[in-house]
């Protein structure tokens, strides 16, 4: 019995170090572990989307019961206060953009889904330090469920103590830093090691945190990932 309950209390403390060396970086991920099958960092131009479906003026809340597809269950977001405005809603949104565009302004904590007729979706999300430093037009060249996280040769090479137990990579899971979904940003054809993603910290959306880049609560990670086509603009302001 003692024998069980020790290996309990280490597994639970080794998840606990986990979240909180990857929780320091979490968007960094090698182009060997962030490039699935067939798609190259230096990859061909991309195809452009389909016509992007547009969002009711009823948009579902942030909050999300149990969802019976997922291979891991979502985390509970239901005790987290958002700030009504970083709630995830239908706004009135003049651009230029094609409806399918995804934009992210860092600044204000805000990601849009241009929806056209002068609308957007709007997400709330947290910005870490990669998502402050970083902007420009890319492409969201794939998207990931339950995405798995390694940190970058560069991140091992600086904080080996930290980062060297993880070369191998961590499988996606609610632990993940990178939460239930990603979506890969490229430029010209190659990784920009940007990412939008869920996050196992939710109380972060509305805030800049030390490290990271985009993240939205899981349930509208969900939701965004369900709506974003691969080969749609990502514009980060």
């Amino acid at each position: 019995m003692t024998e069980a309950m020790d290996g309990s209390a280490r597994r639970i403390l080794t998840a606990m170090t986990l979240l909180a060396c990857m929780g320091l970086a979490a968007c960094a991920t090698s182009s060997e572990t962030a490039t699935p099958p067939g798609l190259q960092p230096a990859a061909p131009a991309i195809a452009p989307p389909p016509p992007v479906e547009q969002a009711s003026a009823s948009v579902a809340p942030p909050r999300i019961g149990p969802k019976p597809n997922e291979r891991f269950p979502v985390p509970d977001e239901s005790q987290v206060k958002i700030a009504e405005k970083y709630q995830r809603q239908l706004v009135d949104y003049q651009t230029a953009y094609a409806p399918g565009t995804i934009v992210v302004d860092p600044a204000n904590h805000f990601l849009y889904l241009v929806q056209g007729n002068g609308k957007a979706l709007r997400y709330g999300v947290g910005v870490g330090a990669a998502g402050r430093g970083f902007s420009g037009e890319t492409d969201l060249a794939w998207k990931q469920e339950w995405p798995r996280w390694r940190p970058t040769d560069a991140m091992i090479a600086r904080a080996p103590q930290q980062y060297k137990k993880y070369e191998d990579g961590v499988e996606g899971g609610p632990t993940n830093p990178l939460g239930a979904r990603a979506l890969y940003l490229f430029k010209d054809g190659k990784d920009t090691y940007y990412r939008i993603h869920g996050t196992n910290q939710p109380s972060s959306i509305g805030k800049s945190v030390s490290a990271g880049c985009i993240r939205l609560l899981n349930s509208d990670i969900i939701d965004l990932y369900a709506r974003a086509r691969p080969g749609s603009k990502v514009v980060i302001l």
